[in-house]
């Protein structure tokens, strides 16, 4: 059996099998196929909130990996990144002779089948991609939708929509958005990340710009301005380029932030001549039910694509003013006595630093503790100097073990969580290493003060120690808090 190119290659009489269909991508994918009626089936490791939805929708899961899960007549296998050749599935696929895609190109098959939306960048791709599917709904223009995220407005990180549209987050690593066929795209901005694959910022900056180069000539790319590494290859795109930046030269501008009552607020100004028959300016207040300038930057792209696809400019900006957020991105746990938990999906020092500044802003210098999980040995030991400079504007840092995911053992016994805390210190910091989430928690609520904003940070499992913390304060309920309340 070979490969198929396109959804019609497939027959919804037999299986499609996912292996580590629990992952925000794969999960999407499987659901927006079986949303299609192909018949699908998958495993994973463990079993998540992601599990029951995939089990609503009537896909047979099953945990841990064994070449049995595999049923028969299975036309394809879809693997998730993280599987290696050796995996017992995997294996068994082999042998059956049954052809294995990874996710990527799995999503680029179903690109194929629709008009593709693909947005990406360093940060900010999942926030974006979930504006634009909410704007697009929002506007009567029901599109499907893959998003490495969990979005409540949209009911999760996938959805298959009635319109021709497919919207995806489309990810640099491994160079997997080179798998995708898209007509329109944004690129956010380009950093330096996931150096445990790339072999530096010029192989980065080149995966981008052949990333671009798969536009179509009547498609579109949208890009920041404001990113002078997209400006290395910009006058490449073979099809039509436009421009965002705040407060600076481009052809959709933002103007006249403010920041205010947990909302973000701009003037947006689009250039004349920027579409066909537009021979003036238009202007238009956006208002945001999302806080800081990274979302003002987001929503520039956002409303500039969906202009450019046809809606009109204020329109668009009160599509995207209603989205409300992606789940672990600014995510308010707890707000009870003045002491309030935040969880963030942040773990490049970009974000970290945008995040921990955005907070200062948002809860009006209150003391800011920060939890930071370093997500991979690798990314923790490239970005260091970055790392430590990024945590500047937090009062205190309290850094667990690092998330051992993707790297080897080799690169693991290379850095340490307690190298940052020592960094993080040496550029004026305060930072402490505790490695077990049981005693952070435990310090967390001794530590505690009145006032406080305790923030987790990192793309692994933190997510966890702010929860927990949240129940206790729940729980015990204090008539006030005082300093150390609960040792």
């Amino acid at each position: 059996m070979t490969i198929p190119e396109t959804l019609d290659a497939l027959s919804k009489d037999f299986p499609i099998h996912f292996i580590g269909i629990g992952g925000c991508g794969m999960s999407g994918i499987a659901l927006s196929l079986r949303g299609m009626g192909y018949a699908i089936t998958g495993s994973d490791m463990a079993e998540s909130e992601a599990l029951g939805r995939l089990r609503e929708a009537g896909i047979d899961v099953a945990i841990g990996h064994n070449g049995g899960n595999i049923p028969a007549e299975t036309q394809l296998v879809v693997a998730t990144a993280a599987v290696k050749p050796g995996n017992p599935e995997y294996m068994a696929a082999e042998v059956r002779g049954i052809p294995i895609v990874k996710y990527a190109r799995m999503l680029g098959i179903l690109m194929r089948s629709k008009c593709g939306i693909a947005i990406a960048g360093t940060h900010g791709k999942t926030t974006t991609t979930a504006m634009v599917t909410f704007a697009l709904k929002a506007l009567g223009s029901d599109p499907s939708f893959v998003i490495g995220g969990d979005v409540p407005q949209l009911g999760g990180g996938s959805g298959v929509g009635e319109s021709d549209f497919l919207v995806v987050e489309a990810c640099e690593y491994d160079r997997s958005f080179l798998s995708l066929f898209p007509r329109f795209a944004l690129i956010n901005n380009i950093e330096e990340d996931h150096l445990d694959y790339y072999k530096d910022l010029d192989e980065i900056v080149g995966a981008f710009r052949d990333f671009t180069m798969r536009l179509p000539a009547d498609g579109l790319l949208v890009y920041s301005a404001s990113s002078p590494n997209i400006a290395r290859f910009i006058k490449e795109a073979p099809c039509r380029a436009v421009s965002c930046a705040l407060e600076r030269e481009a052809d959709y501008q933002a103007h006249d932030i403010r920041l205010e009552n947990g909302r973000s607020l701009y003037q947006l100004v689009a250039k004349a001549g920027i579409l066909p028959g537009r021979a003036e300016a238009e202007t238009c207040e956006v208002v945001l039910h999302t806080f800081g300038r990274h979302n003002v930057i987001n929503s520039l792209g956002a409303i500039a694509l969906l202009h450019q696809l046809g809606f009109g400019l204020k329109e668009s900006a009160e599509a995207v003013g209603g989205f409300s957020g992606v789940r672990r991105r600014f995510d308010i746990i707890y707000d009870q006595r003045n002491v309030c938990v935040v969880d963030d999906y942040a773990h490049h020092p970009t974000e970290v630093q945008t995040v921990l500044k955005s907070s200062k802003a948002f809860f009006d210098g209150r003391r800011v503790i920060a939890v930071f999980q370093p997500h991979q040995h690798s990314r923790t030991r490239f970005l260091m100097r970055d790392f430590a400079q990024s945590f500047r504007f937090a009062d205190l840092v309290v850094v667990p073990d690092i998330y051992f995911v993707r790297d080897s053992e080799q690169e693991k016994e290379m850095v340490h969580a307690r190298d940052l805390v020592r960094a993080i210190i040496a550029n004026g910091g305060n930072a402490v290493y505790i490695p077990s989430f049981t005693d952070i928690e435990k310090f967390l609520l001794c530590n505690l003060n009145e006032g406080d904003v305790l923030l987790t940070m990192g793309a692994g499992n933190v997510w966890q120690i702010g929860r927990h913390v949240a129940e206790e304060l729940a729980r015990r309920q204090p008539a006030g808090m005082k300093q150390s309340p609960f040792c």
